[in-house]
């Protein structure tokens, strides 16, 4: 069963937010008042530099929609049916992703991999075999660096728009969603975002199994306050080991499935 929704890989027109208007009036403002006040030109740098502390601060918020829209829940009418989704990032990973793959078999649920262009090309197989046992695949970036936020129109416009390439001639299927590293971003994001008819996704809450090695823990960040509708963040690729040296992932997922069995909730992919 999957969430509501249909597939839109038409661009649209991009339209800006009212934090990103306010942005331009405050840069515009500022640069009038510096010429027609030149002696007093410091205000006006002062002006600019604390709205850039805000644009800083909300491109650091991965649950944020001041820079655009951005899917932190499912739609209504998923959260009435009283479903969830489970998501993956940092994949595919050739011992993790095909354990990951036979536990989710296991309890008949299908997800969401946020794949790495560059893992993908590196993995296809598993990449076609992650689609042929029901389960889809979103955009997490060609090359998934840890500076992507520091991008401008042009380097945002290669890391999703070269994913949605590889991904689509490995797979078959045009991604929908794309995921930030960590959910950071500037505002030259979403422009891209719309001219390549994707949305951004995010989640409701996450177990941070790329730094914490103990299945308990993760668990409990995971399922403290879960609840329909939810969109729960894990990951196959670069997850943090438990003592006994075992994916943590692998570690906690039968555990979720039967705290989601427990709270009758049901999980399914994003989108359809």
């Amino acid at each position: 069963m999957t969430c509501s929704g249909t597939e839109n890989t038409a661009t649209h027109a991009w339209r800006p937010t009212p934090f990103i208007l306010a942005s331009i009036l405050i840069h515009t403002g500022a640069l009038l008042f510096a010429l027609l006040t030149p002696t007093r030109w410091e205000w006006a740098l002062a002006i600019v530099l604390l709205n850039h502390v805000a644009i800083s601060a909300v491109s650091l918020w991965p649950r944020s929609r001041l820079l655009g829209a951005n899917l932190v829940r499912l739609p209504a009418a998923a959260t009435e049916r009283g479903e969830v989704a489970l998501t993956f990032d940092d994949g595919p990973d050739p011992e993790v992703t095909p354990q990951v793959l036979d536990i989710l078999d296991r309890y008949q649920v299908r997800a969401t991999f946020f794949c790495i262009g560059e893992r993908a090309t590196a993995h296809p197989e598993i990449c076609r075999d992650i689609v042929a046992r029901g389960h889809t695949i979103e955009n997490h970036g060609q090359s998934h660096r840890h500076y992507a936020a520091l991008y401008g129109i042009g380097g945002w416009k290669r890391e999703v728009g070269n994913a949605q390439k590889t991904l689509e001639r490995i797979t078959g299927r045009r991604p929908q969603y794309f995921r930030a590293l960590a959910g950071l971003r500037n505002p030259f994001l979403d422009p891209v975002l719309a001219q390549l008819g994707i949305r951004l996704a995010s989640w409701t809450r996450r177990g941070y199994d790329t730094r914490c090695g103990n299945a308990d823990t993760v668990l409990a960040r995971l399922t403290r306050g879960l609840d329909a509708g939810d969109i729960l963040l894990l990951h196959d690729g670069h997850c943090a080991r438990s003592t006994k040296g075992v994916p943590v992932v692998v570690e906690v997922l039968p555990r979720l499935m039967a705290a989601l069995t427990t709270r009758n909730l049901n999980p399914v992919p994003l989108g359809s």
